[in-house]
């Protein structure tokens, strides 16, 4: 029985691979270098110095790593086939009787051991270090609020502690409003002791301030206790609701288990779950996007080995994963927008893509 895997096969996922990571480690550098200009502006907030700055932008980097990867490797693989073409081995190996297709496959066979690992990341390393490079940039800039991904938010403002179990920050006429949930305020006395506990279902702050919803209070003086509804209270508080913002856990630091757990846990409650449910598909259509990207520009690639340089190979892959990308983020606000699903929008650009792989190889076929 032959085998499925020829020499070939390994020296074309070879140079492939080798152009991948280098064109990836050169565009994770770039923004990384990026992302770091953009903590300057915050330097001196607080405690948050340029070493902190050095490791928030430290534990960002498997995610920043995540989110470039397809179009590293579709610039990648392009780079690749042009090293071979510019060495007539590609044209050696078309000789030889191989197909466009058979070729192609080779390309992709490549890149699904580095977009395996990429998923593990996605899953693991990336939100772990985000989330670790948001406490970080938080505790340092705003040294009254801590965040703990366990437990939740915590604040302090005086005699008095927060805590909620998430957030999240949305925009409604216009207005940045923060809604955090199953909050407790507890009001702590000089000696220690707990003065009140108040307990909301959600505390939102808009332009009007501070307000308490399905919220109860309840107060102790000595051996007596008592209890009263805070329901729609206006609460005076001078917490900073930015920092508390920057504390609420992202649908992008969450792993796809918790990101199901949170969207059945919004439509339960009857609260909005699209930005979840963005991220939660996004996760899972990742390798799919991968793989239509690199194969639907490999047969432009081969279309203009002979007319072009390294040059026009670059600029063709750069166009590509752009286009790519554009196609896709529009997509998902249009699935937002018109609230469709988000499985259909995430589909449709792959689909589209290798339609128009499956197109070329009909009109080049070899």
């Amino acid at each position: 029985m032959r085998s499925l895997v020829r020499l070939h096969d390994l020296y074309i996922g070879r140079v492939v691979l080798a152009s991948v990571l280098l064109t990836w480690a050169v565009l994770v550098g770039l923004d990384v270098v990026l992302a770091l200009s953009g903590q300057l502006g915050d330097l001196g907030k607080g405690s948050y110095d340029f070493p902190t700055a050095l490791a928030v932008v430290a534990y960002s980097v498997p995610r920043r790593a995540y989110s470039i990867f397809p179009y590293a490797a579709v610039i990648g693989s392009l780079l690749g086939l042009g090293q071979l073409a510019g060495t007539s081995e590609l044209t050696a190996l078309r000789a030889l009787g191989l197909s466009r297709r058979r070729l192609s496959i080779s390309v992709a066979a490549a890149l699904v051991l580095l977009t395996g690992l990429m998923v593990l990341t996605g899953e693991t390393l990336a939100p772990w270090g985000q989330r670790q490079a948001d406490q970080l940039k938080l505790a340092a800039k705003n040294n009254n609020v801590a965040m703990a991904r366990y437990s939740g938010l915590w604040a302090r403002e005086g005699d008095t502690f927060l805590n909620a179990v998430d957030g999240q920050e949305r925009v409604v006429g216009g207005q940045r409003v923060l809604q955090l949930r199953d909050v407790r305020l507890y009001q702590v006395g000089g000696d220690g002791r707990v003065l009140s506990l108040t307990r909301a279902g959600m505390a939102v702050h808009d332009a009007a301030g501070w307000h308490l919803r399905e919220g109860r209070r309840g107060a102790f003086a000595g051996d007596a206790a008592t209890e009263g509804t805070t329901d729609g209270l206006q609460w005076d508080s001078g917490l900073d609701a930015n920092a508390l913002a920057a504390g609420v856990t992202r649908p992008r630091n969450l792993s796809a288990a918790d990101l199901h757990a949170s969207i059945e846990y919004r439509r339960r409650n009857g609260l909005d779950a699209r930005d979840y449910e963005d991220t939660y598909w996004s996760r899972w259509f990742y390798p799919l996007n991968v793989l239509a990207l690199c194969l639907a520009a490999v047969p432009f690639a081969f279309g203009s080995l002979r007319s072009g340089g390294m040059g026009k190979r670059l600029f063709l892959g750069i166009v590509f994963a752009l286009g790519f990308m554009l196609l896709q983020m529009q997509f998902g606000r249009l699935a937002g927008a018109f609230r469709f699903d988000y499985r259909i929008a995430y589909a449709l650009p792959p689909v589209l893509m290798l339609a128009t792989s499956w197109f070329l190889f009909r009109r080049k076929s070899g």
